[in-house]
Order: C-alpha cells, then structure tokens, then sequence
C-alpha cells in the first residue's frame, strides 16, 4: 500500500510505504512439484529490490499520487515475462530424460536407489515426550547501581593566604592588555592617515592622467582633421586632373568621329532609304489601314456572292426535283390509264365472245349495231380519261409557278440575314 502523504500544507510530499496485511497460506511440510509449478510466483517482499524505494539523492526524486493506477505497459511487460518464464519451465521440463512409458497394464513406482535404504511413509512419524519442572520463584529485587571505584584517592591543604592576590596578579596582565589596545589604535589610525595620502595622491595622478589625456585627444583630433583636409585635397586634385584627361579624351574622340562620320552620314541615310526605313506616311496608311479595308471588303462581297450562288444551286436544285417528280407522277397516271384502257378492252372482247357463242343463230343487224355501240363507249371512256389527265397536267404547272415567289422570298429572306451578320 503507497500513500502519498503533504506536510505543512505546501505542495511537498512525502513517500510512504506499508506492507498490506495479508494471511499466511497453510503450507504442508513436503512441496508437490506439479502444483508448484502451476502455481503464481509471489511478488517479492524485499525493500532493497523494490522500485518503489528511492536510493541516493532525493532532491529530484518522482512523487506517486494518491490513487496510483498501474501502468498497463508494465503490466502487460510482467505478463509477458510470466509467459516466458512458464513455457521456458515446461522446456526444460521437457528436455529431462524420462523413462519410456510403461507396458500396457503395468506403471511405473518409485525405487531408492541410495546405498543406505530407509522406510517411506506418508505419515510422518510422532513421538509424545513429558517432562516436570520445579516452581516458579519470586524474582529478588534489584540492588542499586553503584559503579566502582577507580584511580587513587589524593588530598591537599590550602591555608589562609596562601592563594594569589586578583588587584596584584591582575596588574600586569591589565597593563599589557591596555598598551597592545593603545599600540594598535595608533597603527590603525597612522595607517588610515597613510590610506588618505595614498587616496590623495591617486586622486592628483588621475587628475593629471585625465588632463593629459584630454591633451592627446585634442592632439589626435587635430591631427585626424589635419590628415582628412590633407586626402580631401589630393582627392579634389585628383579629380580635377581626371576630369580634365576625360574632357581632353572626349574633345578627342569627338574631332575624329566628326571627321569620320562626315562621309558617313550620306551612305548610312542612303542604305536606310533604300531599306525603307524612311518611308511616305501616305503611302504607308495606304498599306497598314486601307489595303486590309479593302480586302476584308471584297472578301465579304465574295462571301455574300458565294451564298447567293449557294442559295440559287439550292433553289434551282428544288425546283428541277420537283418537276422531275411532277412528271414521273404524270408517267404513273399515263401507265395507268392504258393499264385501264387495255383491260376495258380485253373485257369487252370477252364478252363479244361470249355473245357470238350463245347468239349465234341469232345474228342480224340488231346485233350488229349493238356490238357497234359498244365500241363507241370504250373508245368515249378513253378520251375522257385523256381529258382528265391533261388538266391534272396543266394544274400542275400552275402549283409550281405559284410556290416558285413564295421560295424566292424565303431565300431573299435568308441571304439578307447572312449580310448582317
């Protein structure tokens, strides 16, 4: 059990340990190996190999709070090593020659194999012995202590007088005593007055260290101004002669680039001319502004001119087709006007035939003009179906001229929307 214990009210602590209670287990006199070795080892119970006791200096030393919990970590760390510890047991266990197993219905009994036999039994053996003894006596009390005597005993007498005498035996001692204090007093007070001229004295050396130290300042200063005016001097003067080569050199270079550069100048503007980088303004707005003007012109004319051609292809394309079917439709309806006619025919000879076959006692001119009339209707029935066909014809034409403004102003429509875009 750990407690940790404040003293004083301040934020110290103080470790304490105690042991918990607890029962001492039954133990029998001889150790069965096989439950030993199932059983837990017990926690230790020395102090020296106890972590929780601090050796050495105890200045820095790691306080536990009240309720300390255990570290799982540990935990787990002293499992594991309960682990291993078991299983290198059962190892070792393992690797002790054993005798083989016996045969079936026999087993195995243990046999001394010492030189001297003794008996073996599981009841330990008992003896009952008696014995008297006297009563008990009053204790005597204790006599006093006194230690023993030692050494040897001596005795001397003093008489009336014979002890010294303070007032005279102190004299000397006193007079000592008082010059040593004078003697001292005055080696301290000439050493003070030595300390004040010492003092004195230094104060007059710093004085005259300090004057003749601001004597070599003042010196260095003008010293320092003297040589600063000096090398401002030489700089001016050097300058004043550098300006001076420069000017000469400039002066220099001058004549001789305006003696070379006077044959130059009129073959250099001639080459530029010539390069045109001296160029007419006119002319030059003429090519930068107005010639891509007038192409972006033309090019917008040519691309309404190729819609309008566009737009015509596609109209005459319209009308061609529609003409083409108008008159497969009229080649349809002739077909089918001489598929009527020839049939009409066929059937009327039928039943020309067929009258000559069931008449054909009876013939006469009555006859005869019927079969005449009956002619004359087919070939009636043929020319009204020609009639019928050639107005469809003419109303076709008609149709067509009439959608034909109507296509035109859609196309005119279209083209006008393309230019303002």
């Amino acid at each position: 059990m750990t407690q940790v214990i404040s003293q004083n009210g301040d934020g110290s602590r103080t470790y304490t340990f105690a042991s918990q209670p607890r029962p001492v287990k039954q133990r029998t006199k001889y150790r069965d190996p096989e439950a030993y070795e199932n059983e837990d080892p017990l926690p230790y119970g020395n102090i020296m190999y106890d972590r929780r006791i601090i050796r050495g200096n105890t200045y820095a030393q790691h306080t536990l709070p009240a309720s300390a919990q255990p570290d799982p970590i540990d935990i787990q760390r002293q499992q594991e090593a309960r682990r291993r510890a078991i299983a290198r047991k059962r190892a070792k266990k393992q690797l002790i020659p054993k005798s083989p197993e016996p045969v079936e219905g026999r087993k195995h009994i243990d046999v001394q194999t010492e030189l001297y036999l003794e008996e073996l039994s599981d009841r330990v053996e008992e003896a009952d012995v008696e014995t008297q003894t006297d009563a008990f006596l009053d204790r005597p009390p204790s006599p006093l202590y006194i230690p023993a005597k030692t050494g040897i005993d001596v005795a001397t007498q003093i008489l009336e007088g014979e002890l010294f005498d303070f007032d005279i035996e102190v004299k000397p001692i006193l007079e000592v005593l008082v010059g040593k204090t004078i003697e001292q007093a005055l080696l301290e007070v000439m050493e003070e007055e030595e300390l004040a001229n010492l003092r004195a004295q230094q104060r007059r050396f710093e004085e005259l260290r300090n004057a003749e130290l601001v004597e070599t300042q003042r010196l260095e200063e003008q010293e320092r101004r003297h040589r600063e005016e000096k090398e401002r001097r030489m700089k001016q003067q050097t300058d004043v002669l550098k300006k001076e080569k420069e000017t000469a050199e400039k002066i220099a270079a001058r004549a001789f680039a305006q003696s070379y550069l006077a044959d130059m100048v009129p073959s250099v503007f001639g080459s530029l001319s010539e390069n045109g980088y001296f160029y007419d303004p006119v002319e030059r707005d003429v090519e930068t502004y107005f010639m891509p003007w007038l192409q972006g012109q033309v090019e917008r004319n040519l691309n309404r001119y190729r819609v309008a051609c566009l737009m015509l292809d596609s109209m005459i394309r319209n009308v061609v087709k529609q003409r083409i079917d108008s008159y497969d439709q009229l080649e349809q309806q002739l077909l089918e006007a001489i598929q009527r006619e020839d049939a009409a025919t066929a059937a009327v000879e039928e039943k020309l035939s067929k009258d000559e076959v069931t008449s054909a006692t009876e013939v006469g001119q009555g006859d005869s003009e019927d079969v005449v009339e009956t002619e004359d209707k087919p070939e009636a029935t043929g020319e009204d179906e020609t009639k019928t066909q050639d107005e469809d014809t003419a109303e076709q034409p008609e149709e067509d001229s009439a959608e034909q403004p109507e296509t035109i102003a859609e196309e005119s429509e279209v083209t006008d929307q393309i230019d303002e875009q």
